[in-house]
């Protein structure tokens, strides 16, 4: 990766829906040519998706909390069970006192409540501990620089 796929990405990260002339033109390329990095970026593999940034709260996802994990097992396998309830946004294996940190996001703390309940049925689970977002100050993507 050069110094210009890292300004288009910084570029896309800033508004993802802009057209390639405007791309290029921001990092010093044609139209043609920031489509064929981009291109080569997301066959890369270093571009994963295009997507939108959306309020949580105007969604309806108003509550955040991480849970924290506890096992009697290895986690290292389970990701489908994690993956396979909805309100959990990321799910990451970790080293420390639990075994597996989440990201949940909700509308209410009932919702939240009925997460945790379902996180002990995945095999494993022995225990939770909930730490729910009072506030926001900044949320960033990982940058190319």
């Amino acid at each position: 990766m050069d110094d210009v796929d890292r300004a288009l990405i910084a570029e896309l990260q800033r508004d993802a829906g802009q057209a390639y002339a405007l791309l290029g033109r921001a990092v010093g390329l044609s139209a043609g040519a920031a489509h064929d990095r981009v291109r080569k970026l997301r066959e890369r593999g270093v571009i994963r998706r295009t997507t939108v940034e959306v309020d949580p709260a105007a969604l309806g996802r108003g509550v955040l909390a991480f849970v924290m994990v506890d096992s009697s097992a290895w986690m290292g396998d389970a990701s489908e069970s994690f993956a396979a309830i909805p309100e959990i946004q990321e799910a990451h294996v970790i080293a420390g006192t639990a075994s597996v940190l989440v990201k949940v996001r909700t509308a209410t703390t009932e919702q939240l409540q009925d997460v945790l309940r379902r996180l002990y049925e995945i095999e494993g689970v022995s225990g939770t501990h909930a730490t729910v977002v009072l506030e926001t100050f900044f949320e960033r993507p990982v940058h190319a620089d």
